[in-house]
């Protein structure tokens, strides 16, 4: 199973503390609920994790290989970070073939089942740019994971989505768990993730204030 361990990570900008003192470890088959109000932290967390950000200090280490140092980014990983790059000029599935093509692990059975499961049809000729913001996001999911990822960092997946979409999200994120992914996902609150999280995480001000282990 994929771990996470965090060690007094810190990130500074502009004399600003974005990220303090983090010390947390994650662990496959579960998933992590981040809640908090805006600017608590919980998407430059993400970023962190998913090597997009340099730390001023600290350490992240996955599979006990350290980001960074040995390795650049992790290597099986996907993430929905605010505007997940879509190709608007292509419709569903032309966008997951695309990005198929990068890995060439997931086969156009993988792709079809994904979007099937999000609630969009991998037949439709709608191109993305006409898509409404919830379809998108379904798209984003589906995008996040075609692939069968090790580790899923979800920055609000559920945004925008109608109820019955989130039901199904909710039932996607608990089949990966089971597949033994590690998955973190973020909400502004805790009642959004009481259906779905195993363990939660309280942020503010860049640092963890409050956790269920």
């Amino acid at each position: 199973m994929t771990k996470i361990r965090i060690s007094s990570l810190n990130k500074q900008m502009k004399k600003k503390s974005l990220l303090h003192d983090i010390n947390y470890e994650f662990s496959g088959g579960k998933i992590y609920g981040l809640y908090g109000r805006n600017g608590s932290g919980k998407t430059m967390l993400l970023r962190a994790i998913a090597g997009l950000i340099m730390p001023s200090s600290g350490e992240i280490s996955i599979d006990e290989k350290i980001l960074h140092k040995d390795i650049s980014f992790p290597s099986n990983i996907s993430v929905i970070i605010e505007n997940t790059s879509l190709l608007h000029q292509y419709d569903a599935y032309t966008n997951l073939k695309i990005l198929s093509k990068i890995r060439k692990i997931a086969t156009d059975g993988d792709i079809t089942l994904a979007i099937k499961k999000v609630g969009l049809d991998p037949d439709s000729k709608m191109k993305v740019g006409k898509f409404s913001l919830g379809m998108k996001q379904r798209l984003s999911v589906a995008q996040a994971i075609f692939e069968k990822p090790d580790i899923l960092l979800l920055d609000e997946p559920t945004n925008a989505i109608d109820e019955e979409g989130v039901l199904q999200v909710y039932q996607i994120l608990k089949e990966e768990k089971e597949r033994g992914a590690l998955i973190i996902l973020t909400s502004h609150h805790k009642q959004d993730l009481e259906a779905l999280a195993d363990e939660y995480i309280k942020m503010d001000n860049g640092g963890i204030v409050l956790d269920s282990k």
